[in-house]
């Protein structure tokens, strides 16, 4: 009973993939039932670090998403389009897909899953977020007894790889970033990766399937790395923190008939307690920690990209479609052989309320450089206190050039608050500038 695959992309991830279905030894039996049948490519001519036949290649990619004999379209070619429409074509000729493009995901999930239920095939993606890190199914099925209340990760590798470098090295981070795009951790372009956009997308996915609902990308708050310093790491150590780069999505508000159930999804950099479990993630891995009632805490961690890992994730899915198709050729009585598997499905309709920034409740480092006047670090203190924020700790660091670097971290606050108090500070004539704000887990 063998199950014929069409893979749109023949890169990295493609090469990784094709190299674990031709060679099924000591995996999973049911690898031996998923036979490569076509492959989509950009050049035939190229030369490929895997040797597959000549007629499997061909650079028609309609062509194979169209083609009546495939069962499970396989699209590892990344970007917005092609990608998007191959995937709806081969959704509209039936066949089952499995992705690992999260940008297209984040995207046009609505219009890709809707399509999909319509025309009864699963679209599954577990390689889109986290690499060869188990976590998609895990929320649809292992944990689908729990009500998710957070979901947290260090979900970019690139992010992760130069802060950790600045923070064992001390270096500044336009020299971390060169470096590593020159050892190739990050790319020539590595907007998504330090702006956060990257991570924006995969929380996106994983907040919807946490929580139950679409979620509109737009609405997601996005700030990247640019703006992290060496003197930021440095007095995060010393104050007994680490900074990371976090996704975090969150319930807002327990849902009442008036007051409706809101999320908080943000990405940006956080300084996280030594003591956390995350703050001992990195170089270029990944983790995301869950919690839930009655779970408690359970943490995925793993390499979030390359070629084996991000194969290992997409053949899963692939494997999980071929269950279901071999499960349903066999009838069973009074149940239609084509019914839709309740956890491989995407079920939800509905878009989530997303929780404005201002509502965010959290704590705050702030890091100031002020005139070298007596009372300075009172005249904090009032600008604070009167909008009720109230601090944890201050520290004055250093004197040069007649300017005093002044450190504080601040209790738990709403954050339209926090940015009313720095807004007063500004104005003060004593300051000579706000050089750092940071949120702090």
């Amino acid at each position: 009973m063998t199950f014929k695959v069409g893979l749109l992309g023949l890169g990295t991830v493609g090469t990784g993939t094709a190299q674990i279905l031709l060679d099924a030894t000591q995996r999973h039996p049911l690898l031996k039932e998923l036979e490569i049948h076509r492959v989509g490519v950009r050049s035939l001519d190229k030369p490929r670090e895997i040797d597959l036949p000549a007629d499997l290649l061909t650079t028609d990619l309609e062509s194979i998403v169209t083609d009546p004999n495939i069962d499970i379209v396989v699209e590892v070619m990344g970007g917005l389009e092609p990608a998007r429409s191959l995937i709806l074509q081969a959704i509209a000729h039936g066949k089952h897909v499995v992705t690992a493009n999260k940008a297209a995901i984040a995207r046009y999930g609505a219009e890709i899953f809707t399509a999909a239920n319509e025309a009864g095939v699963y679209v599954l993606l577990e390689a889109a977020v986290g690499g060869g890190i188990p976590v998609i199914q895990p929320l649809k099925q292992s944990l689908g007894a729990n009500r998710i209340d957070t979901v947290i990760g260090i979900i970019n590798g690139t992010t992760n790889y130069i802060l950790t470098r600045m923070q064992n090295e001390g270096a500044d981070f336009a020299e971390v970033l060169a470096d590593a795009q020159r050892l190739g951790y990050a790319e020539a372009d590595p907007t998504a990766d330090v702006d956060g956009l990257d991570a924006a997308d995969k929380i996106a996915i994983l907040a919807s399937l946490a929580f139950g609902g679409r979620i509109k990308l737009a609405e997601v708050y996005c700030e990247g790395i640019r703006q992290v310093s060496a003197a930021d790491i440095a007095y995060a150590e010393r104050l007994g923190f680490v900074i990371k780069l976090l996704a975090i999505a969150k319930r807002n508000t327990v849902s009442t008939e008036n007051a409706p159930e809101q999320l908080q999804i943000r990405v940006h950099p956080t300084l996280v307690p030594k003591s956390h479990p995350l703050a001992s993630v990195n170089d270029v891995y990944n983790a995301i920690l869950v919690e839930g009632e009655p779970i408690g805490q359970v943490m995925f961690f793993g390499r979030g990209a390359g070629a084996g890992p991000t194969a290992s994730a997409v053949v899963s899915d692939m494997l999980n479609i071929a269950a279901v198709l071999q499960a349903n050729l066999v009838p069973v009585p009074t149940q239609p052989t084509q019914a839709a598997h309740p956890l491989l499905a995407c079920s939800h309709q509905h878009y989530s309320a997303i929780a404005p920034m201002t509502d965010l409740v959290t704590r705050f480092y702030a890091r100031f450089l002020t005139k070298d006047y007596p009372g300075v670090i009172g005249k904090l203190g009032t600008c604070f206190g009167n909008h009720q924020v109230s601090l944890e700790s201050v520290v004055q660091i250093g004197n040069q050039d007649g300017l005093a670097e002044i450190v504080v971290v601040t209790h738990d606050v709403p954050e339209g608050n926090f940015r009313q108090a720095l807004e007063e500070i500004r104005s003060l004539s004593s300051i000579s500038s706000v050089s750092s704000v940071l949120r702090v887990l």
